[in-house]
């Protein structure tokens, strides 16, 4: 199927230095391979450095392309001024952010305490308005031309029950994203949002939902398309908002999860259907994990 494929020309980012936070895994990684694929340079920035080792090497023997690991907290300023830094000394520039580091889990709202409030927001929103003030401000100080692309969902303009941290530092990222688009317009930089759908990765759904409750929640069965997103089809919209093909696109988000959020909107609503004991279940193995 051609949606396995990607879409742009050879080398349509052979200028281009882009990093990708949580480039480590899951999408992340994927569209940090897109993006090698086509020429740039990529730095992939998380908080393991063992898993970003292991990610550079792969991607470096797969794609030929050139991977700068770098470890950084998103929450900590300090650090990504680090990655920053890091990132110029060994590449002399930079032209692109995707603002991919997230941290979700699922219960009922009352369940939660204030510091796992805390840590999903402060991931979701915290780390993306901090890369993306260390970035803005590099770009405006230097006259470059920059291009900000954040990762987002359906439900931070829905809402959605039993994600509400989520939802909530979505929610600010989207605005982030259409404010500055306004905002640095005059600067050229440009910032956009991708808001996926269901694209599973490796162990993520079995760790929202465990055991049996991933069939039973089965994201395809209610799918208008029956199916999952492939991580091609998003690696594909990605590069090409990060591309100079987009370069009219400004303040835009782009849906792309099969019409799920139409057909239902708020993607863990139907969760009420899940027993109180279950969630005592649940809360104990994200406890213990």
């Amino acid at each position: 199927m051609m949606n396995t494929e990607g879409m742009l020309r050879d080398n349509a980012l052979a200028d281009k230095v882009i990093v990708v936070t949580g480039g480590g895994t899951g999408l992340g990684k994927s569209m940090t391979t897109y993006l090698l694929k086509l020429g740039a340079k990529v730095v992939i920035a998380s908080r393991k450095q063992e898993v970003l080792n292991q990610t550079a090497k792969e991607l470096e023997e797969a794609t030929g392309g050139t991977v700068l690991p770098v470890v950084c907290d998103v929450r900590k300023y300090e650090e990504i001024e680090t990655v920053l830094k890091k990132t110029l000394n060994k590449f002399g520039q930079v032209d692109g952010l995707i603002n991919n580091a997230a941290g979700n889990f699922i219960s009922p709202t009352e369940r939660l305490s204030h510091r796992a409030f805390d840590i999903v927001v402060d991931i979701v929103l915290r780390g993306t308005y901090n890369y993306t003030l260390a970035f803005g401000k590099h770009w405006i100080d230097q006259q470059h031309p920059g291009t900000m692309l954040n990762i987002v969902t359906t439900y931070a303009w829905t809402g959605s029950g039993y994600v509400v941290p989520s939802a909530c530092g979505k929610a600010g990222v989207l605005a982030l994203t259409r404010s500055l688009a306004v905002e640095w317009g005059k600067y050229k930089i440009r910032t956009n949002a991708i808001a996926p759908g269901p694209f599973p990765t490796e162990g993520a759904w079995s760790r929202l939902l465990p055991g049996d409750l991933v069939e039973k929640f089965d994201p395809a069965k209610n799918n208008p398309l029956k199916r999952v997103g492939n991580h091609q089809e998003l690696a594909n919209l990605a590069a090409y908002l990060m591309s100079d093909y987009s370069s009219f696109v400004n303040g835009e988000v782009i849906t792309i999860d099969g019409g799920e959020w139409l057909q239902g909107a708020g993607e863990f609503n139907h969760l009420d259907e899940i027993p109180s004991a279950m969630w005592d279940q649940l809360e104990k193995a994200r406890k213990k994990g």
